[in-house]
């Protein structure tokens, strides 16, 4: 920032300092800022202090109108300025109304058959692997499998824990048995590479929250460094350390997509349809709907219900006229 201060940048390092201070991930920040400097140049870089539910209103309706965005997209940019005004200007808005709604379509989640699963799996090597297969057993989104530690993971009980997951929820879900001999394997890497770390100086993790402050070291033990890590030393975006983190999530992506590739699936099936099944098969197989909602993590029945639409028959006990004879 500038010695003349402009208002520009001011007003986005407060969004920042508001954002950081409530524990927001990075990419949130990324995103949030993003959609409040759209929202500034939209209307002719005028200072949002001046503006209100109108003016949020019409950029609002202008990215559905215009640039036929999603809705999910279009109530990010909502949180954004509402957390912008709530937060940083210190304003409460009225309800925003007379917005153009960006339109939701109703999707069926892409499933793969258990043979499906198998092969994608086989097409992969290695950690990705590994996190394919814990992504696919467990449950989890490819955030939460990239997010995981060391100590997250305990193999005695067949059990880990998924730290801050989707709403700041910590929740517990199953390890697959199978796999035990493999996760083994990767801590044990895991606690070699980060020896070599610690001696190179560059052996530190981002910690959670405060804790860092709190426990001055805690970021070079073992315990908290990723279990999938990537191979370089990365420098921290708002801190400028050098520090291990983990693995990208475009990397992972990647390979999923090349795997699903060689697999010879055509349907758009990505890491997070590994989740979809797992969810799916655990209810065909005829385990609880609410046992599988909390290991999902799923706040409401209602979404876990998804999957019961998407199961061998449709959820449905009824049979094709075709088949009656």
């Amino acid at each position: 920032m500038n010695s003349g201060g402009s208002a520009k940048p001011r007003l986005l390092d407060q969004v920042r300092d508001a954002l950081r201070v409530r524990h927001y991930s990075y990419r949130t920040e990324q995103a949030y800022v993003g959609w409040i400097r759209r929202f500034v140049v939209f209307h002719g870089k005028r200072h949002p202090s001046g503006m209100g539910a109108e003016a949020i209103a019409e950029f609002l309706s202008s990215l559905a109108r215009d640039r036929d965005i999603s809705a999910s997209t279009q109530a990010q940019a909502l949180a954004s300025l509402l957390f912008l005004y709530r937060h940083v200007l210190g304003v409460e808005l009225p309800w925003v109304e007379n917005i153009v709604r960006a339109r939701r379509p109703k999707h069926m989640p892409v499933v793969m058959s258990r043979t499906e699963v198998k092969q994608v799996l086989s097409e992969l090597r290695g950690q990705y692997w590994l996190l394919a297969s814990l992504l696919y057993g467990s449950g989890l989104r490819l955030s939460e499998g990239l997010r995981l530690r060391v100590k997250d993971i305990d193999l005695s009980r067949l059990e880990l824990i998924v730290r801050n997951g989707k709403g700041a929820k910590d929740r517990i879900t199953v390890v697959p048995a199978s796999i035990v001999g493999n996760l083994r394997h990767q801590l044990e890497h895991v606690r070699l590479a980060h020896d070599e770390a610690l001696v190179r100086g560059y052996g530190g993790v981002e910690l959670p929250y405060s804790l860092e402050i709190k426990y001055p070291r805690a970021h070079l033990d073992l315990a908290w460094q990723y279990l999938f890590p990537m191979a370089r030393p990365s420098r921290d975006p708002r801190t400028g350390i050098w520090r291990r983190h983990h693995m990208l999530d475009d990397t992972m992506q990647r390979q999923v997509k090349e795997a699903v590739r060689r697999a010879g699936i055509t349907r758009p099936a990505t890491s997070h349809t590994f989740r979809h099944s797992f969810a799916t098969h655990l209810l065909e197989s005829g385990a609880d709907i609410r046992t599988v909602q909390e290991l999902l993590g799923h706040a409401s029945v209602k979404t876990t219900q998804i999957y019961t639409h998407v199961l061998n028959r449709g959820g449905l006990v009824v049979r094709s006229p075709l088949d009656l004879g």
